[in-house]
């Protein structure tokens, strides 16, 4: 049987927060910075969306459809993009419209929801399966959470939701020696499939690419395309991922990416055991003969089989509980400017900027330059948000009580 390899870039940008500090505390109640989401969104389509989009349609039409692909955009990016640039939104909707291009499901905010709460897990999986829909008429049948977090009780449940698969991480403290190459089950579910990461030449891209001294620099597309076709035939399924911003703002142009992903289509075609396709076509043509057993969650990060990066600190959990400790009386308001609001806290930009190394690679949630500022300034809001609520259920509460002291007379 062909090989298949799987690409697929994650699209995401939060909405940017600006500086408030506890003098704002119970004065104002605006926590974003609009100029700054504008420059960061006209920068991402300008320097990467647009050009990279031209590259990859260019490529589906020279290979009449043999070149497949695979997004997951955040609902923040779409939401950003509609304000700013739609022209972008139609550039991805003419690579959907080509029928060559899949879009995954994942959470409207690129949280980390189904660790924190089901309930807001599934509102947020539901409100990104409506805005894509609502922009290019699809309905996602593949899974990708945020920032490839996973663990059994996630498969079920997104199986349950009717999805029919999942990608997540080829983890060596979960394969033991096994491939990432091939589909798994998840333990005690039918008809669900997994997608592994394969690491390795994933991070060759993201992270390699442009380091002169790396002994593979420079990393060529037929250079790749020879790596990937030394698999061996059992390797049946090679699942690359990365962020798209990989191509013009990780990797600038003179490092040579843009020339990369020109060739890379026809570099991988020159053998014929290879070819691209898309997590549903592979997922409909392969079958797993492996179980992936994931009881502890584990996501592309992880520093050790021990300490998942997400969440190990105490200012990433604190903060973590703190946001979402006010889900009940952010549901209860019925304010959908708020929900809102509390929905942007959760971004996993804000959470990985308070990592013990600092390795934030996504520098547009600044004005900040440490994982403390990024913390106080979080701190800051939900206690703003806090108080705003219990003020406004204190005001409910008293006017439901005068009403009903009036009604006694």
């Amino acid at each position: 049987m062909t090989r298949s390899l799987c690409l697929y870039f994650k699209v995401h940008q939060p909405f940017s927060l600006g500086e408030y500090t506890q003098s704002h505390v119970g004065v104002t109640h605006a926590y974003g910075n609009a100029v700054v989401d504008e420059i960061m969104i006209n920068k991402l389509a300008d320097e990467c969306y647009l050009r990279a989009n031209k590259i990859i349609l260019s490529n589906i039409r020279k290979t009449n459809g043999s070149f497949k692909i695979s997004f997951s955009i955040s609902g923040t990016s779409l939401a950003l993009m509609a304000l700013y640039r739609p022209d972008v939104i139609g550039s991805f909707r003419q690579l959907i419209d080509t029928g060559f291009v899949e879009i995954l499901a994942e959470t409207y905010y690129h949280s980390f929801s189904f660790l924190h709460s089901r309930r807001e897990f599934d509102r947020q999986v539901h409100m990104h399966d409506q805005l894509v829909y609502q922009f290019f008429g699809v309905k996602p049948s593949i899974f990708r959470n945020t920032e490839l977090i996973h663990n059994n009780k996630l498969a079920k449940h997104v199986s349950r939701l009717g999805y029919n698969g999942i990608l997540c991480e080829g983890s060596q403290k979960i394969l033991r020696g096994r491939t990432a190459n091939k589909l798994y089950a998840a333990p005690d579910i039918e008809d669900f499939s997994l997608l592994l990461r394969n690491p390795q030449l994933s991070d060759d891209i993201a992270f390699r690419f442009d380091d002169k001294q790396w002994n593979e620099h420079p990393l060529t597309a037929e250079k790749f395309a020879e790596w990937i076709q030394s698999h061996p035939i059992e390797s049946e399924v090679i699942n690359v991922s990365l962020d798209y911003e990989t191509f013009g703002i990780h990797k600038k142009e003179e490092s040579g990416i843009f020339d990369f992903l020109e060739a890379l289509p026809a570099a991988i075609a020159a053998d014929a055991g290879t070819r691209f396709n898309t997590p549903s076509n592979i997922i409909n043509e392969y079958f797993p003969r492996d179980l992936y057993d994931v009881p502890e969650t584990i996501s592309w990060e992880d520093h050790s089989a021990a300490s998942c990066f997400w969440s190990e600190n105490t200012k990433q959990n604190n903060t973590l509980k703190k946001i979402y400790g006010l889900e009940n009386i952010v549901m209860q308001s019925k304010d959908e400017s708020l929900q809102e609001t509390w929905g942007r806290l959760q971004a996993a930009d804000y959470i990985y900027g308070m990592g013990d190394n600092n390795r934030q690679k996504n520098k547009y949630i600044n004005p900040f330059n440490t994982a403390q500022e990024i913390y106080d300034c979080l701190t800051n809001i939900v206690t703003d948000m806090e108080i705003t609520l219990i003020t406004e259920q204190l005001q409910k509460h008293n006017m439901h009580f005068m009403n009903q002291t009036h009604n006694v007379f």
